[in-house]
């Protein structure tokens, strides 16, 4: 009986998975590189992967039920494993992926932090300059605009993840609305 347990999923690990993937691929968008300004590199793109995933474990920690925390680890986890995985498929060795992988996991919960505090005051200047501070490292995109525009894109984004059904994300389906109507 003990063996089996090391071949058994963890609970909601396949949901999981399927709502990470909807965040990876909602982080994605070409508008946020295009019309934004975020920046198409490794950091940009692990900028906004973690913003999706940090807005979407939100949602779920907000949820009465207790599957709503359980559900959030499974997408942490996901997140994580990914991580891992693509810091292997970039050849990097075995003896620093849990390094690196431990500054991703630091620089991720600072973020969230951050953006969690903003969101929780609703004060979009305060988010506004946590974007600029992560997203940007504090370098102004070109037009000056991004980091207010992509604070709208998040309280926006915010309360569309609260109007989505849990009994949906439980079933690892969810929707992020796409960046194309910030002006």
């Amino acid at each position: 009986m003990g063996l089996l347990r090391l071949f058994r999923r963890a609970p909601l690990e396949r949901q999981g998975f399927q709502l990470y993937t909807a965040a990876v691929g909602a982080a994605r968008h070409p508008a946020f590189f295009a019309r934004i300004g975020v920046a198409d590199s490794l950091d940009g793109r692990f900028d906004l992967v973690g913003l999706h995933v940090a807005l979407l474990i939100r949602r779920l920690r907000q949820e009465a039920d207790p599957r709503g925390g359980q559900l959030a680890q499974a997408v942490f986890d996901a997140m994580f494993a990914d991580m891992d995985h693509n810091l292997r498929e970039m050849g990097v060795g075995d003896m620093s992926i849990a390094r690196r992988v431990k500054a991703m996991w630091e620089a991720f919960h600072g973020r969230a932090k951050a953006y969690d505090a903003s969101l929780d005051a609703g004060d979009a200047a305060a988010l506004s300059e946590a974007l600029l501070r992560n997203v940007w490292r504090g370098s102004l995109p070109t037009d000056g605009s991004g980091p207010a525009r992509l604070a709208q894109f998040v309280l926006r984004t915010e309360t569309e993840l609260t109007q989505q059904s849990f009994e949906d994300l439980l079933r690892g389906k969810i929707t992020f609305y796409p960046p194309e109507d910030l002006p």
